[in-house]
């Protein structure tokens, strides 16, 4: 379930990046009302990136893997946040996207229809960008080993 007016008790940022063999890492930075719900959570997923989706489907992919991972931690209500523009837009306005998308979409979906209220908000700020750095230094070590 998406919202655009509620107050989130929790916000979740993600930086993320993937190898060209399909492996990827996210790291998510968790903010909450009590310093319990505070932490830096790794997540790893995989995808086959398509250069033609120009890294549309990493960023599928790792919201889905982050979003997994917060459900499996308990949160609900959560605001999730990412530099992707163009996921945040899909999400939030059910637009139509390519072929090559519409599973990891509907996945993604389903995932998100599994917080009791949530929202994806593109955001470009230092956290978003030191997270994806931190990532993609991971996935660089990862194919230069």
């Amino acid at each position: 379930m998406t919202d655009t007016t509620h107050d989130f008790p929790i916000t979740a940022t993600l930086g993320f990046a993937a190898g060209g063999t399909g492996g990827g890492v996210g790291y998510v930075e968790l903010a909450g009302a009590d310093d319990r719900q505070s932490a830096l959570v790794r997540v790893v997923f995989r995808c086959r990136p398509l250069p033609a989706l120009r890294g549309r489907d990493v960023a599928y992919a790792a919201l889905d893997a982050a979003a997994a991972q917060l459900l499996r931690r308990g949160l609900r209500n959560v605001e999730l946040r990412l530099d992707d523009e163009a996921l945040a837009l899909d999400v939030a306005e059910h637009r139509p996207v390519p072929a090559a998308l519409t599973i990891p979409y509907v996945r993604l979906r389903c995932v998100l229809n599994r917080f009791a209220c949530c929202r994806v908000r593109a955001v470009q700020d230092r956290t978003t960008r030191d997270l994806g750095a931190r990532a993609r230094a991971e996935v660089s070590l990862d194919v230069a080993a």
